[in-house]
């Protein structure tokens, strides 16, 4: 039996759900006019399309269950005016709305935000009808493969930006302050105010607020929302972006996700929060770490193994491999893990029965779903290969420990992607990846980023770190 003084924290329920507000209720008390039917491209670009209510009323009447608008057909390969390779503008796609990710914008009067799933405009026989490059539809198969495994999962993000008073001809934060330092939040202040707004905003759209606070580098702060189920936390943490954005402009300050804005101080991360639930007990329990049940010790195991790959989607940009490295609290660059071990990429938490895995190398320009969806598709290629962990946890920073006491805990020399071009190669080679996405998706999400790349690195008068914090 667990000792009571060994728990702490909120123990949620898998069950646990966002129930979005049905359109009545909008109209009715929050005099809804607008829908902001909205999505996430490969690139991590928020883009939507804004309905009248009548319009969108009426798609719900006549649509016979596919109530949406069409968009070109290059839509997942457009960064900036370029078109990726392998996309064109020809054709499109059906935008269709998803009611049950209805939100309300309560930074902006009479809107509320909806999710959607991209399907072929007309129904082609023997084919799926989804697009088979729908970040959404992605996330949602890996979730669904994982559940007939009996496997089922909660997540939560920590996330953290800056606010910027002006962003040229260099960007300069709001204030200067030390990690959770109340000088951040002094009543009155702008920080303070904004992020109190920024609360209020994220607890009227549904998110559960766990706690925000000040981080370390200037003008910096993270929030903590709640757990939900994969699909429903990613849309929670789309939305929470835009709250974030939206209110820092009606202050005239751009929020930025960006990975590093500043040399001299530490970055920005999304890390990424997982719980493992199962209806029965798979496996064993793995003397590497006997206070995982056999089922987390197999998710451990799954994510360290694919976990170079996987940093394809989770540090998708240049700039992502500027925040991490060793002694800097981001993570680490080994692929290692390690109770409560900020310094490792996966970082264990919690006390025994109410375990989540903390996954550090994620960063604000990923897109939620593919970097949840890389993580159960190697989560379920370990189960059904039934992997066991080898992997023992360290409390030290891996890259101090030396290459001998390294083997024997089971990290060896396996280094996370020191730069971009690493990742990418080790995605592309991933057998692991390209069989729980596709091969398709996994050369056409490549081809986007290599044309994100080329944009943000293209000889023009602003600079990278400018496009970044533009961008993201």
């Amino acid at each position: 039996m667990t000792n009571e003084l060994t728990t702490y924290g909120v123990k949620y329920a898998v069950d646990k759900t966002f129930v979005a507000p049905d359109l009545f209720h909008l109209k009715k008390w929050h005099n809804i006019k607008y829908i902001r039917l909205t999505w996430l491209d490969l690139h991590n670009v928020t883009r939507c399309r804004v309905l009248s209510l009548g319009y969108f009323e009426r798609l719900l009447e006549t649509s016979s269950g596919r109530p949406g608008v069409s968009v070109v057909g290059c839509v997942m390969g457009l960064v900036g005016l370029r078109i990726a390779s392998g996309f064109s503008a020809a054709g499109g796609y059906l935008y269709v709305a998803d009611l049950s990710s209805m939100r309300l914008c309560p930074y902006a009067h009479g809107h509320a935000m909806l999710f959607g799933w991209f399907q072929n405009l007309q129904p082609v026989p023997e084919q799926p009808l989804d697009y088979d490059l729908c970040p959404r539809t992605l996330l949602a198969r890996q979730t669904l493969e994982a559940s007939k495994r009996g496997v089922s999962f909660l997540v939560g993000f920590e996330i953290e930006f800056i606010l910027l008073k002006s962003t040229l001809p260099e960007a300069e934060p709001i204030s200067k302050h030390d990690w959770t330092n109340t000088a951040s939040i002094y009543t009155g202040s702008t920080g303070a105010i904004v992020l109190e707004e920024i609360a209020d905003a994220l607890q009227a759209g549904g998110v559960e607020l766990q706690m925000y606070h000040a981080e370390a580098a200037p003008g910096q702060y993270e929030i903590v929302t709640g757990p939900l189920s994969p699909l429903q936390a990613a849309d929670a943490l789309v939305f929470s972006h835009e709250v974030i954005y939206n209110i820092a402009n009606k202050h005239e300050l751009r929020a930025t996700f960006a990975p590093k804005v500043f040399g001299h101080s530490c970055g920005s991360g999304a890390h990424t929060n997982v719980s493992i639930h199962s209806e029965t007990s798979q496996g064993e329990t793995s003397p590497k770490a006997p206070t995982l049940t056999p089922i987390e010790s197999v998710f451990l195991q799954s994510v360290l193994d694919n976990l170079q790959a996987i940093c394809a989607f989770s540090l998708p940009t240049v700039a992502s491999y500027a925040r991490m490295g060793d002694g800097v609290w981001s993570g680490g660059t080994y692929v290692s893990w390690g109770t409560e071990n900020r310094e490792a990429a996966v970082r264990l938490c919690g006390a025994p029965g109410s375990h989540r895995f903390e996954i550090r190398c994620v960063d604000g320009t990923a897109n939620p779903y593919l970097t949840l969806a890389s993580i159960l598709a190697a989560v379920i290629h370990g189960m059904d290969t039934k992997k066991t962990l080898s992997i023992a946890g360290s409390v030290d920073i891996a890259a101090t420990l030396g290459k001998e006491k390294r083997e024997e805990l089971g990290i060896c020399e396996r280094r996370l992607p020191l730069k971009l071009e690493e990742a990418r190669k080790y995605l592309e080679q991933s057998e692991v990846l390209r069989g729980g996405l596709g091969d398709n998706f996994v050369t056409k999400y490549l081809a986007v980023n290599e044309t994100l790349r080329e944009h943000l690195s293209a000889d023009q008068e602003l600079t990278e770190l400018n496009k970044i914090v533009a961008m993201y």
